[in-house]
Parts: C-alpha cells; structure tokens; sequence
C-alpha cells in the first residue's frame, strides 16, 4: 500500500483573510483543522475585534 499523494505546490487549497482580505494558501499546520482557519497570520487574529 502506498501513501496518499501530497498536493503540488501549485495546487494548494487557498482561502481569503477574514481581516485583510489577502489571500492565503493551506499550510502543514493547519492540515486537520483548515476547514476552521479563517486568518491568515497571529496578527490577523489579534486585530479581528478592532477596526
């Protein structure tokens, strides 16, 4: 049995920041829990309230 393929670089899944609108693609980090990341960074995160 072989192991699941890896996505390509090019054919990363990519989602929009909920605070600066930037576009922002998957990371290894994030694999179990991408369908909850809405931020694209920590600092994002922080300035979700302000504004």
């Amino acid at each position: 049995m072989s192991k699941p393929r890896k996505p390509s670089k090019t054919n990363l899944p990519v989602k929009t920041c909920a605070v600066c609108q930037r576009p922002f693609t998957w990371r290894k980090k994030w694999e179990k829990v991408w369908d909850e990341v809405k931020y694209c960074s920590d600092r994002c995160r922080g300035k979700r309230g302000k504004a």
